[in-house]
């Protein structure tokens, strides 16, 4: 009987085929897909890709990439990078860096062999540590995959990506998020049991489910037949037994490889020839080879599961001719494959064997091997190769050695904007600190230099709370006379910001008074600046405006201009804050001046001149400013990192001036991109706010529920975000009824000092104003204890608004809250009059005239009140406001008016928000193809979840078309939705 190493044919993987194969057709038509495959190691993920890589035509192309076991800190960007260089091999430098647009400078960041590419012309891309932040490299690889997939489908495959280091994982990350309009299939493959609790790879594995285009599998054992199937195809003569199936049945408990292992020990056909434990299964191979040859072995597996020929033959102490002949035996007993230039290892498991059967002694001499060759290879130019070396210093137990190399790969990968493995690079070599003599001349910094840097890479890399420990031990290391203590302090104040945790300003201001007198003044403007910064942000605004101009003029007398653009930035925005907009207006675009050329600065001034321009009423200005930016953005290859920020800004205004659906794009494509925290917070604070106007209240309150939590570090170090958030969660409560929850959302404000934040103090007054108009028309709605607390309220609402006069859209929310509190026709005619001003949001008229309505009903003026109601109804529908056309359908119904264009359907909650739709066809036209898809697995009688898993989207997500769908057809249920939809046809 012989057997072959690994079998022919694959066994019982055909599904998984077909549907790998039915992912790459979606994505030849359009639609990108991320297909994730785990199981235990030995499993067949490797023969499941290579099957399917097999298949794959001319049409489509294939880039690879592996991840390599480098302890716990992994080279950056190691897989990505190996499967980019094949792009650009396949393509040409040239064709890359036009493709990649405004990213070159963050490619060649990457990939440092572009910049001798006769493709860069001298002088046209710059490089520098640094210098292309996290955000551009991210957006490079993905408009450098998104174009090129316009040409050819692309078919991504990155394996093995529990070894995948932290930088690697949030780059895929943000492509799972950011490829929405390209053609790219990326195949991802883990093995599930290494993948314990803390890994890091958990998180990802959770993140990436929740994403409408991940499908995620785990590959089954094989049952007893699939195995007796398998040992079928290894073997080319006699069978053996049935007894001997059933023992590499149990024995290889359904795992391929294990069975493959099993079937290729000699006398298989006797009953003892299983191996006592897993280990000699592993080494049934290895063993039964030359000493020569395992000796290669066990420095090949010091090396990694793929070595290149040029590397082993560089560690190898034998001739050419040795290496040769052993290599050549492993491969002819099935231990080692070879792939291109290099040798891997038939399967990891056994690499993992082998590598630990080595004796100490043996394996610390094979690790400085591979150390010194790395080394020559770095000193001959080319790649980065610290990382590298790092680790073999350190399996080599010399640590002396592996300082340095570990100091420059921090520095590597910080150049490469992988700000996580700079932070463990970082973390390493402080372990590594008192064990090498001088290492502070070594490393070219103090230790609490080196301290600073890594805390600010943990930071970058979003592990906030770390970033706050380090830098607070450093703190607590560094004397009070050193010159690096404020500086420390002014990262622990912006690290304590970042985690919304308060105490930055206490700490900024004890930075300033630490600083020498005869030390940096550039410190003492970034200082400055930051302490400005979040004064202005905790709306101690005459503190902001005073600090600000302080920080202006001492960069301006330096020559900082960035520094100096981004205090009168501040100074400008705290002072119209306080009643100077003129001011402020004119010296916000002083700023601008100031941060040409600068693109963080110019960032900056777009966000908060936008964001101001919307709060004095100037909405297409707002919008303007907003896409101005972003189209910088997009010039600057961050759109889909820091332009987020821009896109954000754009929403409130386009609600304002009544465009919903604008508004609604932005913030989904925002969303998906996972932004920081407060624009997180904005954006989901902008959606429940529109939700509620749009007559989905229920689904508006269920989402808040969710989200509540994840907002609040933001609220605690941000009024404004606290006057936002507030402000929807009393429309919300209001608009589902709960009016206890109202007050209890509303009243914080009227303890904090509003009046610097006018802008996003008087929408909250209007909205608090509802809630004591509602419980005086029905105490019975709250307790008597509550009911007394709140109309006792009135007089300070009142008084705060007043105190508001300053504010240029004052006249508008000053007359909305008196029509609250006293509903008479001429408060809301007034009301309604202040709402044709080009400073009103569009939602406040039709609000007004059905209050209007309202209060002309209560008069006994119907005639009137129903002109008022279908003005107010017009208005809604055209303005797509649909909770107000839903109110006034209903007030009208119960009054016994008769309103043009209204049906039976605009009395529910949750009617449809198409404009004007009599008839249901309109209505249904108006679905997206998405929500067709939806209603249709509806008619089936699915439930959420199971719509989601047959098209391949999250519950969560089919929720969303679910209500979206009732919303539109106006059906109470999803069975009236089915019999409207069906009644078109």
């Amino acid at each position: 009987m012989t057997s072959s190493s690994s079998s022919p044919t694959m066994i019982a993987r055909d599904a998984e085929l077909e549907w790998l194969n039915s992912l790459l057709d979606a994505v030849r038509a359009g639609t990108p897909a991320t297909a994730v495959i785990g199981g235990e190691a030995g499993i067949g993920k490797s023969r499941l890709v290579s099957e399917f890589i097999a298949g794959l035509g001319p049409d489509v192309r294939l880039i690879l990439g592996q991840c390599v076991d480098l302890g716990d800190v992994a080279a950056p960007y190691a897989p990505v990078k190996g499967a980019l260089r094949q792009l650009v091999a396949q393509v040409g430098a040239e064709r890359a860096l036009e493709a990649v647009g405004p990213g070159r400078a963050a490619l060649v960041a990457l990939l440092p062999e572009l910049a001798a590419s006769d493709a860069v012309t001298a002088g046209e891309i710059v490089v520098t540590p640094g210098g292309a932040g996290s955000g551009q490299l991210h957006e490079a690889v993905a408009v450098l995959l998104e174009t090129l997939s316009r040409d050819l489908p692309i078919v991504l495959v990155i394996e093995d990506l529990h070894w995948a280091d932290a930088a690697t994982l949030a780059l895929l990350r943000f492509l799972l998020r950011s490829l929405g309009s390209s053609r790219l299939l990326m195949l991802l493959t883990y093995r599930t049991d290494d993948v314990t609790r803390g890994h890091p790879l958990r998180l990802f594995l959770s993140e990436a489910e929740r994403d409408r285009w991940v499908e995620r599998r785990e590959l089954a054992r094989l049952d007893e037949a699939e195995v007796r199937a398998l040992v079928g195809t290894l073997i080319d003569d006699e069978a053996p037994s049935d007894r001997v199936l059933e023992a590499v049945f149990r024995r290889s408990d359904g795992v391929p490889f294990f069975v493959e292992e099993l079937v290729g020990i000699d006398g298989c056909r006797d009953e003892g020839f299983v191996p006592a434990t897993l280990r000699d299964l592993l080494l049934a191979r290895y063993e039964r080879l030359s000493d020569d040859a395992q000796e290669l072995l066990r420095l090949l597996s010091t090396g990694g599961v793929r070595v290149p020929h040029a590397l082993l033959a560089a560690v190898y102490r034998g001739s050419d001719e040795a290496l040769e002949s052993a290599a050549r035996e492993a491969v002819t007993y099935g231990v080692l494959v070879i792939d291109g230039d290099d040798y891997a290892f038939r399967h990891a498991l056994v690499r993992e064997a082998i590598l630990a059967d080595l004796l100490p002694g043996e394996r610390a001499r094979f690790h400085a091997r591979y150390a010194e060759a790395y080394e020559a290879q770095a000193a001959a130019g080319g790649r980065r190769l610290a990382a590298e070396i790092s680790y073999h210093w350190l399996g080599a137990r010399d640590p002396v050695r592996a300082f340095p190399a570990t100091i420059q790969a921090m520095r590597e990968a910080r150049a490469a904007v992988a700000y996580a493995t700079s932070s463990q690079l970082g973390e390493r070599a402080l372990e590594l600190w008192e064990t090498v003599p001088d290492a502070e001349r070594i490393a070219g910094m103090t230790k609490l230099e080196l301290m600073g840097r890594t805390a600010s890479q943990l930071r970058h890399a979003g592990e906030g709370e770390r970033s706050v420990a380090l830098v607070k031990l450093a703190l607590a290391e560094c004397p009070r006379s050193d010159p690096n203590y404020p500086r420390l302090l002014r990262d622990k104040a912006l690290y304590l910001a970042n985690v919304g945790r308060g105490g930055s300003i206490e700490i900024l201001e004890e930075a300033l008074a630490a600083i020498p007198d005869d030390d940096s003044e550039e410190l003492r403007a970034t200082i400055m600046t930051g302490l400005a910064g979040r004064l202005m942000i905790e709306a101690r605004i005459d503190e902001a405006v005073e600090t600000a101009d302080a920080a202006y003029e001492l960069a301006s007398s330096l020559g900082f201009a960035r520094y100096a653009s981004v205090a009168m930035n501040i100074s400008a925005v705290s002072r119209a804050s306080r009643g100077e907009v003129e001011r402020g207006l004119a010296d916000i675009e002083r700023s601008r001046q100031l941060a040409e050329g600068d693109g963080a600065a110019l960032l900056r001034y777009w966000v908060n001149a936008s964001d101001l321009r919307y709060l004095v009423g100037d909405f297409p200005e707002a919008v303007r400013l907003a896409e101005e930016g972003l189209s910088r953005a997009r010039a600057q290859g961050v759109e889909r990192s820091s332009g987020v920020i821009l896109a954000s800004n754009a929403v409130d205004p386009l609600f304002a001036l009544g465009e919903w659906d604008r508004a609604d794009a932005l913030i989904e494509r925002a969303l998906a991109l996972d932004p920081p925290g407060p624009v997180r917070t904005y954006l989901e604070r902008a959606k429940l706010w529109a939700l509620v106007w749009r007559g989905d209240a229920e689904h508006a309150a269920a989402q808040f529920r969710q989200v509540r939590p994840a907002m609040l570090p933001v609220m605690q170090v941000e009024m404004q975000t606290r006057l936002a958030v507030g402000r929807v969660a009393v429309e919300i409560a209001l608009a589902v009824g709960d009016l206890s929850q109202a007050w209890r959302d509303g009243r914080g404000v009227l303890r904090e000092e509003v009046l610097p934040l006018a802008g996003y103090a008087e929408p909250l007054l209007w909205a608090l104003a509802r809630v004591i108009a509602a419980v005086r028309a029905d105490p019975a709605r709250v307790s008597e204890a509550e009911a007394a607390e709140i109309l006792d309220a009135e007089p300070e609402v009142r008084a705060l608004i007043d105190r508001l006069s300053f504010w240029p859209t004052h006249p508008l929310w000053k007359a909305f809250v008196e029509a609250e509190l006293a509903p008479t026709d001429a408060a809301w005619r007034a009301a309604a009059e202040r709402a044709t001003a080009d400073t009103a949001p569009r939602f406040l008229r039709p609000y007004a005239l059905l209050r209007l309505g309202e209060a002309l009903l209560d008069g006994g003026e119907r005639q009137a009140a129903r002109d008022a109601l279908q003005e107010a109804f017009d208005g809604a529908v055209e303005g797509g406001v649909t909770a107000v056309q839903t109110r006034t359908a209903r007030v009208a119904m119960q009054a016994g008016l008769a309103l043009d264009g209204a049906t039976h359907r605009d009395t529910r909650q949750g009617a449809a928000g198409v404009a004007g739709a009599d008839d249901p066809a309109d209505a249904v036209a108006e679905l997206t193809a998405r929500e067709r898809q939806v209603l249709d697995l509806i008619a089936e009688g699915l439930s959420n979840r199971q719509i989601g898993e047959r098209l391949y989207i999250s519950g969560k997500t089919a929720s969303v078309h679910v209500s979206a769908i009732l919303r539109k057809l106006g059906a109470s249920s999803r069975t009236e939705a089915v019999y409207l939809a069906r009644a078109t046809h």
